[in-house]
């Protein structure tokens, strides 16, 4: 084979002609390069050398050198490895113990000899993978929704002053309580190796979807007035034991199998006893993003538990040492609690006022089954789950 650069200089496109034919040649075959540039034979050199190609200076034809290509173990790329496989359904797709000197390299690349070495925390399948996640990343992709058009903000409504103040009351309890979901995640996506890359992209969407969330809650709030309501110091030492949890197994099972599962009653509930479209409508769309995330927090629970079942005794005890630390402090806030009551009443009548009390006490029964529902499912029996499921905070996140 034989390539005639003319006047173009190695460095100026001529290495693409070169490259392009040692592509196609078989190993150990011999291609020759001719051209006018006065750099090309110092050029030429210093790259095979690098490359592990042989060159020789042509008999035939004095202006120009021969290449004889390097076989495939002695090329540069011999010292490279290939970093698992690009799609993550492929056998051996996703590796137990991905190195650091992956680093930031997409999955399935050739990862060249000498790079550096990087520090992710989180580097171990066990702890963060599921299968599920390329399957829930997908469907939180699809069903992203745009704050400004999902929402009927022009509707038209007037609700008694107290009622409105409730609301704006529920309100500003959810907006904390997702900013503490949106906190959560975005601290671990950091420390993930990027190998498992679907569950950085899954815990990536829940923080954005909890942005959202506190957005339209936020809007919600200030629809019809000025300033927001009471944030306590219980409901701020609740959700502090999330925010400063360092373990991703356990932050994961406290804020999405036991805080947002038990959040997904209370939006079911408000959408069901919501007096205006707007508050129904932002509480059913949070709702079916929080799903997701529970989703999510129990397959890869569940993964890791079948891997590790000690995991189990950990997470009990986690949920023991936070009850202790929060055990003197209020939990859920007599405002919120009596702004739900007052939402599922309807009205000040003292017969509905006591079936709002009786259906907010319902609420919190069925969270309480809820909650011992996904603890069975990730393994524990029947008075573990009892035990834990009563342990969980009162502020409900």
């Amino acid at each position: 084979m034989r390539i005639d650069l003319a006047n173009l200089g190695f460095d100026r496109g001529g290495s693409l002609l070169v490259k392009r034919a040692l592509r196609i040649a078989p190993d150990r075959e011999t291609i020759t390069v001719c051209g006018k540039a006065s750099d090309l034979p110092v050029h030429l050199r210093a790259w095979c050398r690098a490359e592990g190609h042989e060159i020789f200076q042509s008999d035939a034809d004095p202006g120009c050198a021969v290449i004889l290509k390097g076989s495939a173990n002695a090329q540069r790329w011999s010292g490279a490895e290939r970093a698992g496989r690009a799609d993550p359904l492929a056998a051996a797709a996703i590796v137990d113990h991905p190195p650091q000197r992956w680093g930031l390299a997409a999955r399935g690349a050739l990862v060249e000899s000498g790079s550096p070495e990087f520090h992710f925390a989180l580097a171990e399948k066990m702890e963060v993978w599921s299968p599920d996640a390329v399957r829930i990343y997908a469907q939180a992709a699809a069903a992203q929704w745009d704050p400004a058009t999902a929402i009927p903000w022009d509707s038209e409504f007037d609700l008694p002053d107290e009622v409105e103040e409730a609301i704006v009351q529920i309100m500003t309890y959810l907006v904390e309580n997702e900013m503490a979901a949106l906190i959560v995640p975005s601290r671990f996506i950091a420390q993930l190796h990027p190998h498992f890359r679907e569950v950085m992209q899954v815990l990536a969407i829940q923080a954005a979807d909890e942005a959202r969330h506190v957005e339209v809650f936020t809007r919600r709030a200030l629809l019809k007035r000025h300033d927001l309501g009471l944030s306590t110091a219980g409901g701020q030492a609740s959700l502090q034991t999330l925010v400063d949890e360092p373990n991703f197994a356990i932050a994961s099972f406290l804020l999405s199998v036991l805080g947002e599962g038990t959040f997904l009653s209370l939006l079911w509930f408000i959408e069901r006893f919501a007096p205006d479209p707007i508050t129904a409508r932002v509480c059913r769309l949070a709702a079916q993003d929080e799903a997701r995330h529970v989703a999510f927090g129990m397959s890869h629970l569940r993964e890791h538990i079948s891997a590790d079942p000690s995991l189990r005794e950990v997470l009990t005890n986690a949920v023991r040492r936070r009850h202790e630390s929060l055990r003197h402090t209020a939990g859920l806030n007599a405002e919120v609690f009596e702004a739900l009551v007052l939402m599922a009443a309807g009205s000040w009548e003292p017969a509905s006022l006591g079936r709002g009390h009786d259906e907010v006490a319902a609420l919190i029964q069925s969270m309480h089954v809820s909650r011992k529902k996904r603890l069975i499912h990730l393994g524990f029996d029947d008075s573990e789950a009892e035990e834990l499921s009563s342990l969980h905070t009162r502020n409900f996140m």
